[in-house]
């Protein structure tokens, strides 16, 4: 089943002769559980297509279906909602808030949205994750490596029905890089959790179940029969 699908999607900046075509008509398909590496060099549209497939970003044209909804037909204020509920982002700066703890941070999406803390499940990820004794810890306190691990536990905190990760080792050393993307990978295979990664590290890649290339804004390889 497919969790994610995008149609002809464009994404133009400026016009005339300044006219930058970031995205030129990506459509690709998802299923339920796949974990997908999106590849390209710098400038080939990868990061603004993971922008617009999480709704942090417009597109000029085309559709996106996140769990069968439109994101596009969504209001602003709906669109907050349902990307809370739904998307789940890592970022290679982790983005952790620094005055709460690791449980606190992993939990807060939750607390956000209003709902109650699966405390079973949340238990399970901080176990997968390695991150038992490091619950009361602040993040300044932990390597980088324990904080993208924190980052990860959060984006999968709420269920969400993609994870959306861009670059999520850029700040890692290879050792810690290749830790943490199998425990992403395994995360994926043991919560069924999709995910899509942006990365430009090819060995990084072939950690995922699929590689999709990106270049000049198109998909040249990897995209669903």
């Amino acid at each position: 089943m497919n969790i994610l699908e995008t149609h002809n999607l464009i994404k133009h900046y400026g016009n005339d002769e300044n006219l930058v075509k970031a995205l030129d008509g990506v459509s690709l398909r998802v299923d339920r559980g796949e974990f997908v590496s999106v590849v390209g060099t710098s400038g080939s549209g990868k990061s603004t297509l993971l922008h617009i497939l999480g709704g942090l970003d417009s597109a000029t044209e085309g559709t996106v279906k996140v769990n069968g909804e439109d994101i596009f037909s969504l209001k602003k204020d709906e669109l907050t909602i349902f990307r809370r509920r739904n998307i789940g982002f890592v970022f290679q700066s982790y983005n952790l808030v620094p005055i709460l703890n690791v449980y606190e941070n992993i939990t807060l999406p939750i607390e956000l949205d209003g709902n109650k803390i699966d405390k079973k499940y949340i238990n399970k990820i901080i176990e997968t994750l390695g991150l038992e004794t490091k619950q009361s810890s602040l993040p300044n306190n932990l390597s980088g490596g324990q904080q993208q691990r924190v980052a990860i536990a959060r984006a999968l905190a709420t269920k969400p029905a993609i994870i959306l990760a861009d670059e999520p080792t850029g700040n890692l050393d290879s050792k810690t890089s290749l830790d943490v993307l199998g425990l992403l990978k395994v995360t994926s295979k043991q919560f069924n959790q999709t995910i899509i990664m942006i990365t430009h590290n090819e060995e990084i890649a072939q950690m995922a179940d699929r590689i999709i290339r990106i270049e000049d804004g198109k998909i040249v390889g990897g995209e669903k029969r």
